[in-house]
Order: structure tokens, then C-alpha cells, then sequence
């Protein structure tokens, strides 16, 4: 789409990547991905919180491609076990875990804490990012209650959530 500014969506994730499209797709932008600008290198996230995940990715990529820049951090964060797995979510079971496995170790880890208090949230923040170093956050949550039985099939935090 020339004359039109790019925004790149710093993702490896096609489906993501898609969506992000999708929702995106009216913006005066055209979206472009890491590999359509050449960036192989992977941002690994070190921050505490996923605003310093959404943050530092978004900054890194956005340096590197001198383009403005989207990246997020999401996460399940449960009351009972104080917000966790929260920003680690994803390794929550460890390195080399599967939705499976990181489902079936949230609910041992809630074995002993009745089922009236498995309160929890989706939580995802959304960093945009100039190459100045200027950066925005955007948060978004979906409050429900965690449930024994898997249901859904969109990863870790649906498979073992609902509202």
C-alpha cells in the first residue's frame, strides 16, 4: 500500500498476526509483520509485569525497524494463588509446557482452595510504540471464574476459563 505508513505488529504468532490485521485493517496504516521487514530477533521477556513485557518488546522492535510498533503481553492471573500465573503464564509449568500442562498445574496448585473462591482475570496490555522511545500502554481485562473441566479450545487461559 504505498504512501501509506507502516505499522509494524511485532508478533511471530500467524493467528495473532491475523487478527490483529483484522481488528486493525481500517487504521490509515498498512500492517506489516516481523519477517515482511526482516526482523528475526527474539525479544526475550524479562520484566516482571506485562506492562514491562508489552513494553520492552515493543520498544525493541520499534528501534529496530525504525517503523511504529504494536506488541502485547498477556496473561491469567488468579485471586486464590495472588495474581499468578499473571506475566508468566506462558512458562507457568515450565519451558517446554502445553496448554495441558500448564492448565493441569494451575488446578493442583487450587486443590486445597475452594472452588467458591477461583476468581480470576484475562488480563492484556497492548504497547505502542514510536522509535523515539515514546510508548503508550492499553489494557484490557475479562473478569470471570476459573472452572475444573476444560472447555474451548484457544489456549491456556480459555481452556480453563469462563465468565
Amino acid at each position: 500500500m504505498p504512501g501509506k505508513k507502516k505499522l509494524l505488529i511485532a508478533t511471530t504468532n500467524r493467528g495473532k498476526l491475523n487478527e490483529l490485521r483484522a481488528l486493525l485493517g481500517d487504521l490509515p496504516f498498512s500492517i506489516v509483520s516481523m519477517s515482511e521487514v526482516g526482523l528475526t530477533k527474539d525479544v526475550e521477556e524479562t520484566g516482571s509485569s506485562l506492562e514491562e513485557n508489552a513494553r520492552l518488546k515493543a520498544l525493541t522492535y520499534s528501534r529496530l525497524s525504525g517503523l511504529l510498533t504494536v506488541s502485547d503481553d498477556s496473561g491469567l492471573e488468579v485471586d486464590a494463588l495472588g495474581g499468578e500465573p499473571g506475566h508468566k503464564s506462558a512458562r507457568y509449568a515450565g519451558k517446554d509446557a502445553n496448554d495441558e500442562d500448564r492448565r493441569a498445574f494451575l488446578l493442583s496448585k487450587l486443590q486445597d482452595v475452594s472452588k467458591e473462591l477461583w476468581m480470576a482475570r484475562f488480563r492484556c496490555v497492548i504497547a505502542l510504540a514510536e522509535p523515539n522511545g515514546c510508548v503508550e500502554l492499553f489494557e484490557g481485562v475479562c473478569n470471570g471464574r476459573l472452572v475444573q473441566d476444560s472447555r474451548g479450545n484457544n489456549g491456556f487461559g480459555s481452556v480453563s476459563y469462563t465468565h
